[in-house]
């Protein structure tokens, strides 16, 4: 399955590389900006959805939403800091939904579910993979459906073979099914075949913009990640990356929201109010990320 990456900071970089600039070429690109100039209709509450908040969080009049603003295009800082995105898009559209605004926060990826388990925020979209593992703590609402994808220096001068990654530096990050993958799947199948593993089990970096950055580099030889985001990096470094192999281990993403309460229920709702009314559509479409589309919201589908 696949799910975000973390990486360690290499943050000035990193920050500049969301924005479409990357300093070690100076290369520069303005597609993130003109990504999100789409309209996306304003969607009005729906009063029975509005019934099934809890009364805590409709009194409060918002959603308090976690996302780590790393993972382009799904959610990032813009040129202005502005925490922007598919993933943000769709917060506000959820929260509009059930008559309410959308607080958006930045955090780690790594500190989100354990921030909802502790009612630090109401709900987190931010590229979660639904897993049975994350749905034992939290409830899981399905919205979108990604896999992992491949990414390589142009013209792959390391002859990496996306099917056969043993011995070769792979950058991910922190905390995803990518980086689960490597030391529970991928290195075990290397060792049993009598190859090198991949080294570290994966360079792991706290921020997605860092594992681009190392591959741009040459300090790895390749980078695996959600399938939108691979292609995003290889469009906004002009590029100087380029895909290898096919979409692997497709799975839905979810918004994650703390376990049992009718929140759950109306986040589906919303989602689905959104899918029928045309909203989702026009947000997928905004963020050239409607290959990713599904047909219907289920709540832990694992």
């Amino acid at each position: 399955m696949s799910t975000r990456t973390r990486r360690s900071r290499l943050a000035a970089l990193g920050a500049v590389l969301v924005t479409g600039s990357l300093v070690v070429t100076g290369c520069s690109s303005s597609k993130s900006s003109s990504s999100g100039s789409s309209a996306v209709p304003t969607p009005t509450a729906v009063a029975s959805l509005s019934a099934l908040v809890p009364a805590d969080v409709k009194a409060g009049g918002k959603l308090v939403v976690a996302t780590d603003a790393s993972y382009a295009p799904n959610e990032f800082k813009d040129a202005s800091g502005t925490i922007v995105g598919m993933d943000v898009d769709m917060a506000k559209a959820i929260a509009q939904t059930l008559g309410l605004t959308a607080d958006v926060q930045n955090a780690t990826f790594d500190s989100i579910i354990p921030g909802i388990t502790a009612k630090k925020y109401n709900m987190s979209l931010s590229s979660f993979s639904i897993t049975t593992e994350r749905e034992a703590s939290v409830d899981m609402v399905s919205y979108f459906s990604a896999g992992t994808g491949t990414a390589v220096k142009k013209g792959n001068p390391n002859k990496v073979d996306a099917n056969d990654l043993c011995g070769k530096k792979v950058a991910v990050q922190t905390g995803t099914t990518q980086a689960d993958s490597i030391k529970n799947t991928i290195n075990p199948a290397c060792v049993k075949a009598g190859k090198p593993p991949i080294p570290n089990d994966g360079d792991k970096f706290d921020l997605q913009t860092d594992v681009t950055t190392a591959l741009v580099s040459g300090r790895d030889d390749a980078m695996l990640a959600d399938s939108p985001v691979v292609d995003y990096a290889v469009q906004q470094t002009g590029g100087q990356l380029q895909t290898i192999g096919s979409v692997t281990d497709t799975a839905p993403y979810g918004v994650v929201l703390p376990k049992g309460t009718d929140l759950t229920k109306a986040v589906q709702g919303a989602i689905q109010s959104l899918m029928s009314n045309g909203t989702y559509k026009a947000i997928l479409q905004k963020w050239g990320v409607q290959a990713g589309a599904i047909s219907s919201s289920q709540i832990n589908p694992s």
